[in-house]
């Protein structure tokens, strides 16, 4: 039986390490887009081996069709068809309506879903023309949420989060199926969406009624999921996972700890 293969499209990101360790414990192959230099990834590759992973470490312009095209055929080369694009680039920069620079804008734009759509379309044909494969977005909750700190954050991820839908729509006609996770708060959110305007991330980890935050590793198995078969009807989704972040309402029912009580998680 032929192994299959998922491509991450940030290995360098937050995401990327509970990503990596979960689809190489899986027994799947990496192609895994860096922009760190090769030797840093020995330790991975190591990893992957011990678990019967092979590991490609490519360093592709997600923003160029070409560069995408080219990088594709020499890793399908050496070690076959991408099976699953993961796409989890992720920029967070300050940014607001009134003092915004074109610069800035453009870069989250870029990053966030100019990728997105190079990534779906380059992927997307190959896919289709042998009528299987999945693709998944790691968003966040802030594609429809305000950040009150980053709305060109914001911005990326709504885009992104149309672009899978319509690419749900489109691909799912050649038998490829296109999810997408909205994830919640995890460690260091209050900091990267620290606001003036928004208590959004005002005591955030007691928003959580379990108060535990969201980690790399809960992203992992989610995203595992979706790219096997046993979420072979699953096309077209919004899969928020937040830990009910969203749902909070009311700061003094917070579940926080009582005074003077420490709480591990």
């Amino acid at each position: 039986m032929p192994r299959k293969v998922v491509f991450i499209a940030d290995a360098d990101s937050w995401s990327g390490e509970g990503l990596i360790a979960r689809f190489g414990q899986g027994g799947w192959d990496l192609i895994l887009n860096s922009t760190q230099d090769d030797n840093e990834w020995e330790d991975v590759i190591l990893f992957c081996k011990v678990a019967g992973a092979k590991v490609l470490i490519t360093h592709a312009d997600l923003c160029s069709s070409r560069d995408l095209t080219t990088m594709l055929d020499q890793a399908e080369e050496q070690l076959g068809t991408v099976d699953v694009l993961i796409h989890n680039c992720c920029l967070i920069k300050p940014t607001d309506v009134e003092h915004c620079d074109e610069t800035d804008f453009v870069e989250i734009m870029q990053r966030n879903a100019k990728s997105a759509f190079f990534c779906t379309q380059t992927f997307g044909r190959r896919m289709a023309a042998r009528g299987s494969g999945s693709v998944i977005f790691v968003s966040s909750v802030h594609n429809e949420k305000p950040t009150g700190s980053s709305f060109a954050y914001s911005a990326s991820q709504g885009a992104v989060k149309m672009l899978a839908h319509e690419a749900a729509l489109f691909l799912g006609r050649s038998g490829i199926r296109v999810n997408l996770i909205e994830m919640g708060p995890i460690e260091g959110s209050d900091v990267s969406f620290q606001s003036d305007i928004s208590g959004l991330y005002n005591d955030y980890r007691y928003k959580i009624p379990s108060t535990k935050l969201g980690t790399a590793n809960d992203l992992a198995n989610l995203a595992f999921f979706l790219a096997g078969e046993e979420s072979g009807y699953l096309n077209g989704s919004d899969i928020r996972l937040d830990g009910g972040f969203l749902l909070h309402y009311m700061d003094h029912r917070m579940n926080k700890p009582a005074e003077g009580e420490t709480r591990t998680q």
